[in-house]
Parts: structure tokens; sequence; C-alpha cells
């Protein structure tokens, strides 16, 4: 459900934080509200990611801080004991996300 309403979404490199001693990745979105049948409405949301142990990323310029990414996708994959969590961006970018469980929560800043 939160890959469906974050499909479309633009997300700028300096927007996407990892918090490594508190093991939370935020991301910062501009996303359409589709969850109410008003897809012209653009609002801000965090996608919150806890539990996360380790972050990978691929064709990210994280040197470029103003560099906008559109978010196409989440998905995940059991790998052994821990879950890989998969954000797939335009342009072939990723970020692997690699957990012991599944907790991401998607919050609304403005209405």
């Amino acid at each position: 459900m939160i890959s469906a309403c974050s499909s479309g979404a633009k997300v700028k490199v300096v927007d996407i934080k990892y918090l490594k001693s508190s093991k939370v990745f935020l991301l910062s979105i501009q996303r359409n509200k589709i969850e109410n049948n008003n897809d012209n409405k653009i609002i801000n949301s965090i996608c919150r990611f806890d539990f996360v142990d380790k972050v990978r990323s691929k064709n990210i310029d994280q040197l470029n801080p103003n560099m906008v990414l559109e978010l196409i996708g989440i998905d995940y994959l059991k790998n052994k004991d821990d879950y890989e969590i998969n954000l797939i961006f335009n342009n072939n970018a990723y970020i692997a996300l690699t957990t012991e469980t599944i907790e991401v929560r998607l919050e609304d800043q403005s209405e």
C-alpha cells in the first residue's frame, strides 16, 4: 500500500537521511495524494523505516544535494534471516535497506 501511495513521488537527495545510531531511515517525499481519489493534490510526507541495520545505494550522486529523484516503487525480499527493502527510483537508481523486521510508516506533513 505504501509503495502505491508513494509511486511517482519526488525526492531530493538532501531529504534522504539514515540515522545509524537509531536504526531509522527517513525519506521526505512530495507525492500525489491518491488514496482519496484526489490525484491533483500534492502533499509532503515522511516515509520512515525502523530497525534498519544497513543502507546501500547505487546511481545516486550524494554530492549533489539538490538532485531530484522520482520514486518508482518499494519492494522487499527475504534474504536468509534478514529482509532487504528496495527503494527503486528513476534513472536506474536505488537504495537497499537491510533489516530484521519490516516496520514502515507513511505520515503526511501537510494537508
